[in-house]
């Protein structure tokens, strides 16, 4: 709710989409255009009804992990079958492991909900909520998000038949076939307009068990242009596999945002890029492998492929940047199991700094290419016994360059008196930094550790007991062009809002008027 990791769309009865709402993550987004053909698929189109509402978050036929739920219903007008609403949003808990990236298999990732009726003719599956209920820690709360998205494609609903009613239509065949057919007209057109040419690059980041490599060949002839994946690493053994509808998601949206910004987001402004990761690699997980934090690779998708673009269209896309989202999921507990202390999930969303632009400083705690907002303190708080005592840019952690990167975050926290808390770590950027260009220099690695300096794993379940605090260092984006050409003035600036220090500006900037510490 806070952070908006949330997507709604309008779907036409073929099941393309036809439009996206204005809040929506690009793997919640472009994995949906997908999703909806599977739902009507496995339902079966004699088997749709009005009053129906369909549910599932089967990682492989909506949008890559157990704790995303999407819901679709059918969209009936005078009786007529003319299209559907689809939603998606992330839930804080589906049972298993809970969110993090341990497990070995899905099976013990959560409850899979295989596509199914929610509701059938406007009466609710109770079998199925109370299946939900029996198998997860947050039951009011995971029920609850379920018929909030049914009510958010039930509010589409009354509002797309208003539209209707207003214009005097019986359905939305026509403008369906305009809009994509335009969307796919036009991005084809800016496609056009990128030189031909077959443009690769590569990539190392952290991974969990052993670094992963991420290869991609951009192939680009006409209005037509196509990403692959084939020498990407294989498969993990633990959680931070990616199914290939995630991988296509980011793909698409990096390309579609250098080459067609504005082209509508619809299938057919999509249609026009073609994806592609040899199957089994860890771009394109077969089942059963374990894809919880399938976001962390995931987010990353677009820097390796806007590496590849940029040979094509210098001076277009932005350095590297953290772009995988510092998520953490915090189960806190009482420290004494007598006392009546209820346990709490508590899900934040942070950002490191997203790589400095052709002419642009970097932004500053923001995710790229996700969207997803960070949730204030005082939400966070407010759902769990849990204490922020500090979040804060992080100084000096931006790439120095003509333009500087965006800095990352200093997060500190502790639990509650009484309680302690087991947190799951899925963060990136902490041993392979995110990478200048056109000589910019590397933003700053990301660190986990305790406040009194004891060092913790960037993957996996730990412990922060009561009275000590967890300090989270978000990584910073890379610089853009040399440092040396960076505006005498801008340095200043940076050292007066202590995005750097004036050691850092005599050093790496050559910075005449810096005074010491």
């Amino acid at each position: 709710r806070e952070a908006g990791e949330l997507s709604a769309g309008l779907f036409d009865r073929q099941a393309r989409m036809i439009a996206q709402a204005v809040t929506g993550t690009p793997g919640h987004v472009n994995a949906m255009a997908e999703s909806v053909g599977h739902f009507v698929r496995e339902i079966g189109p004699d088997n749709i009804f009005e009053g129906d509402v369909y549910i599932t978050n089967d990682p492989w036929m909506g949008t890559g992990h157990l704790h995303d739920i999407t819901v679709v219903t059918p969209v009936f007008r005078r009786g007529i079958h003319i299209g559907f609403f689809a939603c998606t949003a992330h839930v804080v808990d589906i049972g298993g492991r809970g969110f993090g990236p341990d497990a070995g298999e899905v099976y013990e990732e959560g409850l899979l909900i295989p596509i199914s009726k929610f509701a059938e003719r406007g009466k609710v599956n109770d079998f199925l909520l109370h299946m939900v209920r029996a198998n997860v820690r947050t039951p009011d709360q995971t029920v609850g998000d379920m018929y909030s998205l049914a009510a958010c494609n039930e509010a589409g609903d009354r509002r797309l038949q208003a539209m209707l009613d207003e214009f005097d239509l019986g359905d939305i065949d026509g403008l369906s076939e305009y809009i994509i057919e335009a969307s796919r007209k036009a991005t084809r057109a800016a496609i056009a307009k990128v030189p031909d040419g077959r443009y690769d690059n590569h990539m190392r980041v952290d991974g969990y068990e052993a670094p992963v490599d991420l290869h991609v060949k951009l192939t680009i002839q006409g209005d037509q242009i196509s990403a692959d994946f084939t020498g990407t690493s294989g498969p993990s053994r633990l959680g931070v596999n990616v199914p290939e509808v995630y991988t296509r998601a980011y793909a698409c949206y990096a390309l579609k945002c250098a080459i067609a910004p504005e082209a509508p987001n619809n299938t057919g402004s999509l249609d026009p890029f073609e994806i592609s990761a040899p199957e089994g690699s860890i771009l394109a997980a077969k089942r059963p492998a374990a894809v919880s934090v399938r976001h962390v690779l995931g987010h990353l998708v677009p820097d390796v492929v806007l590496g590849a673009l940029h040979q094509a269209l210098p001076g277009v896309v932005p350095a590297e940047g953290a772009s995988a989202l510092w998520n953490i999921q915090i189960s806190a507990r009482s420290t004494d199991p007598m006392a009546n202390r209820p346990p709490a999930e508590v899900l934040m969303f942070n950002s490191g700094g997203t790589g400095a632009r052709p002419a642009l400083d970097g932004l500053s705690a923001t995710a790229f290419p996700s969207g997803v907002s960070t949730m204030s303190v005082e939400a966070t708080e407010h759902v769990g016994p849990i204490v922020v005592w500090t979040k804060e840019l992080r100084p000096g952690s931006g790439g120095a360059g003509m333009y500087r990167g965006g800095l990352g975050q200093i997060i500190e926290i502790e639990p509650r008196a009484g309680y302690e808390f087991w947190f799951n770590a899925m963060f990136d950027r902490v041993i392979h930094p995110a990478r200048g260009r056109e000589g910019g220099h590397d933003g700053a690695p990301g660190g986990v550790a305790l406040a009194d300096g004891t060092q913790l794993r960037s993957k996996g379940r730990q412990k922060v007991g009561e009275g000590q605090r967890l300090r989270l260092s978000l990584p910073g984006g890379g610089g853009y062009g040399a440092p040396q050409d960076r505006a005498s003035e801008a340095v200043a600036a940076d050292v007066a809002a202590g995005m750097i220090t004036s050691a850092q500006a005599r050093e790496i900037y050559g910075h005449k008027d810096g005074e010491d510490d």
